[in-house]
């Protein structure tokens, strides 16, 4: 054979070397991660739970993820070893600096104040979403001679008999 019909084979031997290469490599980067975990880190799960350690195992992990709530986890299910800093930003939110605190905000009484509108203006600009007792401008546009369909609550006529809608039955 000769060695231009073997390239393609020894290209792709060569891709699949690499590709395994990199996935083993971050495999043992997890399992490192996973065997260096102490209790006190904070921990992200596969499932995006974010917990305290408070045992690790030789398999698993017992995590408390709020007071008096423990849960056991296997190892494999932790996804993330976070640091301090990250666990309590995410956890805690962001911390308000001390230029915000200081700051001359006004806390308003009541949620009045902040739409900025007159009452008397309001109340004139509502709309009446009532029933009306004039007739419907629709029937006076129809023009004459138009014959509406029955309506489902008009009774049929003398000797035929009502159309079955959905749900009716013939059983009395």
């Amino acid at each position: 054979m000769s060695p231009v019909t073997l390239l393609p084979f020894i290209v792709l031997i060569g891709a699949m070397f690499l590709m395994t290469r990199s996935a083993k490599k971050k495999q043992q980067q997890a399992a490192s991660m996973r065997n260096d975990m102490q209790p006190g880190s904070g921990v992200r799960t596969i499932g995006g739970m974010y917990a305290t350690v408070k045992e690790v195992n030789e398999d698993t992990v017992l995590l408390d993820a709020g007071p008096g709530v423990h849960l056991m986890f296997a190892k494999n299910a932790i996804g993330a070893v976070l640091s301090d800093d990250e666990y309590n930003r995410i956890v805690h939110g962001p911390e308000a600096t001390d230029d915000e605190l200081a700051g001359d905000a006004v806390v308003p009484d009541d949620a009045s104040s902040l739409t900025g509108t007159d009452e008397t203006a309001a109340d004139a600009s509502r709309i009446d979403l009532g029933k009306k007792d004039e007739a419907d401008p629709a029937d006076e546009a129809k023009p004459a001679g138009t014959v509406e369909a029955p309506t489902a609550d008009a009774a049929p006529e003398a000797g035929t008999e009502a159309k079955k809608t959905d749900g009716e039955s013939d059983a009395k």
